[in-house]
């Protein structure tokens, strides 16, 4: 049976994009290099024999001149350099018109029908923060009031955080529900949060397991729905059923982090998942001759990118790197594996965003022909390049 895998890097660009001034970045932006300078180089022998180094001055790769892979770079075609932008063009969705930011916060008519709709009684913050900050930052207001904390950034988000001990996690994920209904339209909001927390220690800790995406449903079929009407299945490994609101997506698992994505990308390469057990509502499929492994890691973007830990995220592609030999090694010759990234978050660079940026993209199959993949204008260049893998036309 013929198999594809993607796996995105979450936010692990590399390099500004020509279009980057209009997003108010940096031509300086560069996660990939700019990370592994940080901290003088870094330790990936598996990217080193993929070709990774050969794409740019990646201190501690470097070039290699027999790589095992294919290697190139994809620039971005959609407007805009959030998760579901750069995903959606992965699987052939090309956005014209950019999802709508908010820098001053979301208007007040906004937030009052927010507030009626939810009965929630008030919200606290509204404006753009880092998510760590301003839990920190209001906190124990929200325990006071039992209002939820409400914030965005340069992306087309709305997030909602809330301590689980004060607003129960149902409760949090109805909020996201009402707030994804009233975020059409006019208001053109990409993705709504949920960033459940807790106190451990007196202090606030997020729970990236049950944090979920609320996104906008894509506007046509992508190569999922292809994939699946062409008898596939289609496994989504990480937040990838919520950036597609499950559609084109006949089994799902969620995941806590890069660690637990990592393994359960292995378990489905050596077929140890249960499928049965992760069939979703909307495709309940029983067989299928092919099949689609699509896993996002988000550690790199979320809990580093996001929070200027240039170290946090050269160690996350460590592990990466130090973990692909056993994918690799489980992968036969029907199967091919994509390594990429969605946009840049460089925790190098001012400000917490992320960052308008190209992509590096590997291919690797155990009969493929190593060489360098010039003029990638579109991350789609993956939806062609696994639709002809498994044969549909």
């Amino acid at each position: 049976m013929k198999r594809a895998i993607v796996i995105v890097i979450d936010s692990m660009g590399i390099g500004a994009m020509p279009d980057h001034a209009q997003y108010m970045d940096s031509a300086e932006c560069n996660t990939l290099c700019n990370v592994a300078k940080s901290v003088k180089g870094l330790n990936c022998p598996n990217f080193y024999k993929l070709g990774l180094g050969n794409l740019a001055d990646v201190m501690g790769i470097g070039k290699n001149p027999n790589p095992i892979a294919q290697y190139g770079i994809m620039k971005e075609k959609s407007k805009g350099k959030d998760t579901t932008t750069g995903h959606w063009e992965m699987m052939g969705l090309i956005l014209e018109k950019p999802f709508k930011v908010y820098p001053n916060g979301f208007p007040s008519e906004l937030i009052e029908k927010f507030i009626k709709l939810t009965d929630c009684g008030g919200v606290l913050a509204n404006y753009p923060a880092s998510g760590t900050k301003v839990i920190e930052d209001f906190r124990i207001e929200h325990e006071k009031t039992k209002y939820p904390i409400i914030y965005t950034s340069a992306d087309s988000v709305f997030q909602i955080a809330a301590d689980i001990d004060v607003i129960p996690l149902e409760t949090l994920y109805k909020y996201c529900e009402i707030a994804r209904s009233i975020l059409t339209d006019e208001y053109n909001v990409s993705r709504v949060i949920a960033r459940p927390y807790h106190l451990e220690n007196g202090k606030p800790v997020r729970i990236g397991a049950k944090r979920r995406d609320y996104s906008v449903e894509p506007f046509k079929d992508s190569a999922c729905d292809i994939i699946l009407k062409n008898n596939g299945a289609v496994l989504g490994i990480g937040k990838i059923e919520d950036i597609f609101v499950g559609k084109g997506i006949s089994h799902a698992v969620h995941t806590g982090g890069n660690a637990q994505g990592l393994e359960f990308t292995l378990k489905a390469v050596k077929n140890e998942l249960n499928l049965n057990e992760i069939k979703t509502k909307r495709y309940n499929i029983d067989s299928f001759d092919k099949q689609f492994i699509f896993t996002n890691l988000v550690d790199t973007d979320m809990l580093y990118g996001h929070r200027n830990d240039y170290k946090g995220y050269a160690k996350a592609i460590e592990e990466i790197d130090a973990f692909l030999p056993k994918i690799m090694n489980a992968m036969t010759e029907e199967d091919l594996l994509i390594i990429t990234a969605d946009h840049g978050c460089d925790p190098t660079v001012k400000g917490t965003d992320h960052t308008r940026e190209q992509v590096p993209l590997i291919v690797y199959s155990k009969n493929i022909k190593p060489e360098r993949l010039e003029d990638i204008n579109s991350f789609d260049y993956i939806s062609t390049r696994i639709l002809n893998w498994l044969d549909i036309k």
